[in-house]
């Protein structure tokens, strides 16, 4: 990213917050929302930062999304639960589900959620650590609205449906694999076109289903789900194993949607003004059903400590586990501040002025 400002962390989290207390969220639901949305970007994943607060602006203010919506319990057992979200607030909304999971996992040993008709929840990895804090293995997954092209075909049929996991060490360390089963997000996608930049080849292909570089035309193309879209996780075809990422989006499907009851597939649509409703998979497992808690982290330390220091291919500085840069930027963030493209500071100047709410002063 060609960042060029940078905010304190804590001044651009109390700017979101005060702007979804103005879009009308209580003051809980707007911290959690913030928190979670600068952590994206402080982790280095733009993707899914501040950059996407105009479209919860916008579904906030179109009623498609709402605070202080309470879901309904579908099915709930000691370790078990599954929600319909009424279009709640996806952040505020899964960090509560994740809270609720853990504590059943507290009690049982492991728990999962499934949960319908809720809105984007941010970056999954979010969810996971929060488990991985409490000695847990943390399991988090989102469908999204169908953006994915299946090996051999030429129409989305499946969102990005990112998966993640993290597993704690020690010294506050973990292992965090946060991915999407395609081979970028959307949000990736949007961030070449605000920068005006074309896509690399590979990463998706047109209506007719041949490469494009064209990230406008794809985003509109997709929208109005003309044809084409991004390519599974392992590209086109079946020579790098595309169907390994159009499997993976499916499970996603399956565990978010299929078992709650919600929308699936190409079900999922966004609007130009927000996003679909979504599904979301929360679990939460307890190490010691396993082993001692302090020896599964002890050889999770040397597990990490193996992979970073491995010996780098030629050409390149140094080798990283799942989880690692990402912990390592937003140890940067905390001294320098979180960093922002100028056309995304720009989107969040303009809903400053919009909504009457200051924006911070950069470092």
């Amino acid at each position: 990213m060609d960042a060029s400002i940078y905010i304190p962390r804590a001044d651009l989290v109390r700017f979101v917050a005060n702007v979804f207390m103005r879009l009308g969220l209580s003051p809980e639901e707007g911290s959690a929302s913030a928190e979670i949305l600068v952590a994206a970007d402080a982790r280095g994943i733009e993707s899914h930062g501040v950059g996407r607060l105009w479209r919860y602006k916008n579904g906030l203010q179109k009623g498609i999304m709402s605070g202080a919506v309470e879901p309904t319990v579908i099915r709930e057992t000691p370790l078990s639960l599954v929600l319909d979200a009424n279009g709640a607030m996806g952040l505020s909304l899964s960090k509560k589900t994740m809270s609720r999971i853990i504590e059943k996992a507290r009690v049982v040993g492991a728990a999962f959620s499934s949960v319908r008709n809720s809105n984007h929840f941010g970056i999954a990895g979010y969810y996971t650590e929060m488990a991985a804090r409490e000695d847990m293995i943390g399991i988090c997954m989102t469908n999204t609205a169908a953006l994915g092209v299946p090996t051999f075909g030429r129409t989305a049929m499946f969102g990005t449906n990112p998966i993640a996991i993290s597993v704690p060490a020690h010294r506050g360390r973990m292992f965090t694999l946060d991915m999407a089963t395609t081979v970028v997000t959307r949000g990736k996608i949007e961030v070449y076109e605000r920068e005006g930049k074309p896509l690399p080849p590979g990463w998706a292909v047109d209506t007719k289903g041949r490469g494009t570089t064209n990230a406008h035309q794809l985003l509109d193309d997709m929208l109005y789900q003309r044809g084409g879209g991004i390519m599974p996780l392992g590209g086109e075809g079946e020579l790098f194993s595309g169907y390994k990422g159009y499997g993976l989006a499916e499970v996603v499907d399956i565990m978010t949607a299929v078992l709650s009851g919600g929308a699936f597939g190409k079900s999922v649509m966004d609007s130009k003004a927000t996003s679909a409703r979504v599904c979301h998979f929360f679990g939460a497992i307890r190490l010691d059903l396993f082993r001692d808690p302090e020896e599964i982290k002890s050889d999770m330390d040397r597990l990490l400590d193996e992979l970073e220091h491995a010996e780098p291919a030629e050409g390149c500085e140094r080798v990283y586990y799942a989880g690692l840069k990402e912990h390592e930027a937003e140890a940067r963030a905390a001294r320098e501040g979180v960093p922002l493209s100028a056309k995304v500071a720009e989107q969040l100047k303009a809903i400053s002025e919009e909504l009457g709410v200051p924006f911070p002063a950069a470092v």
